[in-house]
């Protein structure tokens, strides 16, 4: 692996990290939407515990990092690291997509910028 290239494989798996990180953001959003801020300290650690979306983002959370970890065994942490910032890019339209939330033109503006950091960055 040449210090300068990542190959196709590598970003590959970097970019399903991404959008790994991505999809825990819309699991942790939906166990909010089900959560009950107004209980007891003790009975909110439970719904949260009985909650599927959350356990689900949090085994999710618990994969992404061992990728994470294995990822890191091949490529420099220089190098992958940016594309974490593709995660910033996803889960904003995910959020506005599968939850409905606000997508001011502003959002798209910084999510170009973003995309296009990344690119000068890891290009």
């Amino acid at each position: 692996m040449s210090a300068d290239r990542l190959t196709l494989s590598q970003i590959a798996w970097l970019v399903a990290y991404a959008f790994g990180m991505a999809g825990g953001q819309m699991l942790f959003k939906a166990a909010a939407l089900r959560y009950t801020p107004d209980s007891l300290p003790g009975e909110r650690i439970l719904s949260l515990l009985y909650n599927g979306y959350f356990l689900g983002a949090v085994v999710l959370y618990v994969g992404l990092t061992v990728l994470w970890v294995w990822l890191l065994t091949f490529t420099p942490l220089s190098r992958a690291y940016p594309f974490v910032a593709l995660a910033f890019a996803v889960t904003p339209l995910l959020g506005g997509w599968v939850f409905n939330e606000p997508m001011a033109p502003r959002l798209f503006v910084g999510i170009v910028i973003v995309l296009v950091g990344l690119f000068l960055i890891a290009g």
